[in-house]
């Protein structure tokens, strides 16, 4: 079966409908010739049986007639031992072949005669004689001929419809698959391309996957260009400072005043420069963190968090931190993009901030939340992008390194205005239990 799939498989679906169709064809013919003849002969001589019963009937009632186109009838009389009407020379071998002198009421039976299959039937009546009703040959192979005829020709018929109706599909399904090719050619050439097929079925659904498919990738690749330009011009201003100031020190001109100043705004630059190129880097490395802790490694947050309240508490001394965090809260992941994530929303929340930011920590949840003034909405749906910076956005980088961690790890965020400030919250309907600790001190949860 394997090997016939395979070389099916080689085939276009026309090839393999017209295959198929042969088999079918050369099955049915085996069919005919080796099962369908063989009960219809059966069938035929219980017909056959049906109709000389019919006909003896006819006679013993009416007695009109002794022979008629398709049965001919003979009288026997058990005692005289004879035939009481005239016999054809045609039967009289052929009645030697039949016991007419038989005590039952009625007797069915056949034998092959001059390779013929002759039926017959006896019945008794009045008490000494015997009807003995034989059907005429030609008959029988003319009732057997045009049985077999006809349902070979209605078999055939239904064959005809059915692969007529099953090549009109196969031509259903060639259009726009043909179609889902010249556009998957024209994207592949970078062409322009469109794809409209009105189906609800699988071909359907691949069409709209394929039509969605080709949009997400021309808004990542339109993303991916302003992300270019976007860093092409951010990297661009640092680097003309750095470069010009230090051209103007070597010719002995100081840009900012005095020499320290001026290698002041050349560090400063530097340090600019830097900033944007470890956000680069970790938005890279971010791009292609992969699930693939074993046993669903355990992190507990609580530490965490602590780590980016020392790193980012200096950015802002004159906004209060506050914490509303549980005890043995367990996420999924690994330490170094949680530690990421949490540093970034918690740098966004203190530049945005006026006198506090808070955080809570609870099963499955973590919220950080500034009491700064409220994104607007048309900024709200851009909130997780690349380069999507707020008026005191930095690099518009450390919001979409957040959104890619958490979707790695199966988590959901959000940016949500409150009534007296934002609030981001990432969270997860996944019900997690701590396991216990492996030699290495590594923590594993598990989903319930």
């Amino acid at each position: 079966m394997k090997r016939i799939r395979i070389w099916l498989s080689n085939f276009t679906l026309i090839q393999q409908f017209v295959t198929i169709v042969f088999f079918t064809l050369a099955v049915l013919f085996f069919f005919i010739s080796a099962y369908l003849n063989r009960n219809i002969d059966v069938f035929v001589n219980s017909q056959m049986y049906v109709y000389i019963h019919r006909s003896q009937a006819e006679y013993l009632e009416t007695r009109s007639t002794l022979n008629e186109s398709n049965v001919i009838h003979f009288v026997y009389n058990t005692y005289s031992k004879r035939y009481l009407n005239n016999v054809p020379s045609e039967y009289q071998n052929l009645l030697l072949y039949i016991n007419p002198n038989t005590s039952e009421e009625l007797v069915d039976s056949s034998f092959i005669y001059d390779n013929n299959s002759i039926v017959y039937s006896i019945r008794s009546f009045d008490q000494d004689y015997r009807l003995v009703s034989i059907i005429r040959n030609n008959f029988r192979d003319e009732f057997r001929d045009a049985l077999l005829n006809g349902v070979i020709n209605v078999t055939f018929y239904v064959m005809f419809v059915l692969f007529g109706l099953i090549m009109i599909w196969i031509v259903s399904l060639i259009r726009p698959l043909d179609a889902i090719k010249n556009y998957i050619n024209k994207i592949k050439n970078g062409d322009k391309a469109s794809l409209n097929i009105h189906r609800y079925d699988e071909i359907g659904e691949v069409a709209e996957a394929l039509t969605t498919m080709n949009k997400e990738l021309s808004e990542q690749q339109h993303i991916r260009d302003e992300m270019i330009q976007n860093i092409s011009h951010d990297l661009k201003t640092p680097i003309a400072t750095i470069k010009s100031y230090s051209e103007s020190i070597k010719d002995g001109v100081y840009p900012y005043d005095t020499l320290e100043k001026s290698v002041d705004v050349i560090i400063e630059n530097a340090d600019r420069l830097e900033k944007k190129v470890y956000s680069l880097i970790t938005y890279n490395k971010m791009g292609y963190l992969i699930d693939s802790d074993d046993n669903y490694l355990n992190l507990e947050m609580s530490p965490v968090i602590q780590k980016a309240i020392l790193a980012c508490q200096l950015l802002r001394s004159d906004v209060e931190i506050i914490t509303d965090i549980n005890e043995n809260v367990y996420f999924h992941g690994s330490e170094e993009p949680w530690r990421v994530v949490v540093e970034n929303l918690l740098d966004n929340s203190l530049r945005y901030a006026k006198s506090k930011v808070q955080i809570n920590l609870k099963d499955n949840l973590l919220e950080v939340i500034n009491d700064g003034e409220n994104i607007e909405k048309e900024r709200l749906d851009k909130l997780f992008k690349p380069y999507e910076k707020g008026n005191k956005g930095k690099f518009g980088l450390g919001l979409s390194i957040v959104k890619k961690v958490t979707d790695t790890y199966g988590y959901t965020v959000t940016g949500e205005n409150m009534n007296d400030g934002v609030v981001f919250r990432i969270y997860t309907n996944k019900k997690m239990k701590k396991l216990p600790k492996k030699k290495n001190n590594k923590k594993s949860i598990i989903e319930t």
